[in-house]
């Protein structure tokens, strides 16, 4: 899904000298993160350290950790360079809306109300929310079970992708490099908690930021400059490929809004907003996190953009499709071996990064959201326990995600289903989501009817999309239907704008399911604070 053919990258650079610069690399990069985890293991005393690092992150580690969880190997291989070769240059807008809406927006709109609610009501992830926020158990489940079975396949495709970057570039069998990349993550986030995903993840994040400006200044070096290459792909592909909206606009601006607004809804993401430490964190935490987006995000799309100025025939299939995942391995195949050697470590942070905190979200979920409600019906579970549950889950969901990697690639090549789940995570979670998340924070009148409807519209749509993905069922001669579910892409941002016009309908018509105590849910904004005049006036 990510990289299937990152072996082109060393197409023309002597693959000794790259493994020679890129080996002692990742041992320092494997030995680094390894220590990060054992050292902080003082922060896993309790569940509240252990998930939220305390409620005590700084604005670096949290603006990174938002970062490096949003922008995984899948955009710098596999987006960049699809939508590049779609789009152009003009897909650049993507990145600035990850930047803008994605980042700024999200953190503008969530970030102090979610940290303020969540402390006053004492939960520690989204389903959590859920009920305490609605006053509904059921509710609870719903969303873990969602969470669960969504988050799963987004998982196996990052292990995926990070596999066959090494299997390529160091002929290392597949099902190895999954466990090793499995076995990795799994114990800095076993022994560190959310505080080592956090460091790792502001480490990462500056490799992310170091290689993609190092990437971009030498495809453009050998292109000519920004000018010349800019001209080069509007003589070859056309002017539309260099225009500002390029020669799709419409399906550029949903691809804008499922990435961009996918966020606000994804459990994973809007975790980080939970374990944020204080309002000065908040304010320089969104400036930093806009920025990283803008380079990281950005950069990619940037990047990708002038992908057509490498079209030759070993970019399509035998059927003349063109094969998305070898358009960048392409444009960086003639690259120094310090460059290649850097693109690895930057897969690889992109894709840990993620990874740790996919699989930390999906342990804490289940742990908190259903099995220890379930083992303390009659008798209080202590924190030691609770927290060790959670890294049984860990390794659990570690050695799931694995699992289906390795037989997707060989006993499960062919299903289609697999690698079409794969693609509708985003869209369902953020699609279920999104709405009763938003409105819970900001609207008294959310009621648990209208959260029900949001969860059955956003997963139901996508389990849509899936079936006809797969060709389970038809929609041909349904105009309509045809565009909503044109692929994942469409039908995840009906699924999220859906949901925000069905949740404030469906509670003007079950206000009878309005959940109690709204006035005390909602006081914690109306506590009063005290602060310095530097910060204040008064």
């Amino acid at each position: 899904m990510i990289m299937n053919n990152f072996s082109s990258i060393l197409a023309a650079t002597p693959t000794p000298t790259t493994a020679y610069i890129a080996v002692p690399m990742l041992i320092c990069f494997f030995a680094l993160m390894l220590w990060v985890g054992f050292a902080c293991r003082k922060h896993t005393k309790s569940v509240d350290s252990f998930v939220l690092g305390g409620r005590a992150v700084g604005p670096w580690l949290t603006a990174f950790a938002f970062g490096t969880s949003y922008f995984s190997a899948v955009i710098f291989v596999g987006y960049a360079g699809q939508f590049g070769w779609n789009f152009g240059l003009a897909s650049t807008w993507i990145g600035l809306g990850n930047a803008f809406i994605g980042s700024l927006l999200a953190w503008s709109v969530l970030g102090r109300r979610t940290r303020v609610m969540t402390q006053h009501l004492g939960s520690k992830t989204m389903p959590d929310f859920f009920e305490k926020r609605y006053d509904s158990k059921a509710l609870k489940v719903v969303a873990s079970f969602i969470v669960f079975v969504f988050l799963i396949p987004y998982t196996a495709s990052l292990y995926n992708g990070l596999s066959s970057l090494f299997n390529n570039v160091f002929a290392i069998p597949y099902w190895v490099v999954v466990i090793i990349m499995a076995v990795l993550t799994g114990i800095y986030v076993i022994f560190g908690g959310y505080m080592a995903t956090a460091v790792n993840d502001f480490i990462q994040g500056i490799i992310m930021l170091v290689g993609i400006v190092a990437v971009i200044v030498a495809v453009l070096h050998q292109n000519g400059g920004f000018t010349a290459a800019v001209e080069a792909l509007s003589n070859q592909a056309g002017h539309q490929y260099t225009s500002l909206l390029g020669p799709d606009p419409t399906s550029l601006l949903f691809v804008v809004l499922l990435t961009s607004l996918g966020t606000w809804g994804l459990p994973q993401m809007v975790g980080k907003f939970y374990s944020i430490k204080d309002e000065g964190s908040i304010r320089k935490g969104t400036i930093i996190s806009t920025f990283f987006a803008i380079v990281v995000a950005g950069g990619c799309y940037f990047l990708g953009g002038f992908g057509r100025l490498y079209d030759s025939p070993a970019l399509y299939s035998a059927s003349g499709k063109i094969l998305n995942d070898k358009i960048i391995p392409t444009m960086l195949s003639n690259l120094s071996p310090v460059i290649v050697s850097l693109i690895i470590v930057l897969v690889l942070a992109a894709s840990m990064s993620t990874l740790s905190s996919l699989v930390l979200t999906s342990a804490s979920t289940l742990t908190l959201d259903v099995v220890k409600p379930l083992l303390t019906k009659k008798k209080e579970m202590s924190e030691a326990k609770s927290v060790l549950i959670m890294r049984l889950f860990i390794v659990f969901f570690i050695a799931l995600s694995a699992a289906i990697a390795i037989l997707k690639d060989t006993l499960w090549s062919n299903n289609v289903f697999i690698a079409q789940m794969m693609g509708v995570s985003w869209g369902a979670l953020a699609g279920a989501f999104l709405a009763p998340f938003l409105y819970g924070l900001y609207c008294k009148g959310t009621t648990k009817a209208a959260v029900v409807a949001s969860f059955i519209f956003g997963t139901g749509l996508e389990l849509v999309q899936l079936c006809i993905s797969v060709g389970w069922i038809s929609v041909k001669g349904l105009a309509v239907l045809e565009f909503v579910f044109t692929n994942s892409l469409y039908s995840g941002v009906f699924a999220m704008v859906g949901g925000l016009i069905i949740v404030p309908i469906a509670s003007f018509f079950s206000a009878k399911t309005l959940p109690q105590n709204l006035d005390e849910k909602f006081s914690c904004y109306n506590e009063p604070v005290v602060t310095t005049k530097k910060k204040s006036l008064g």
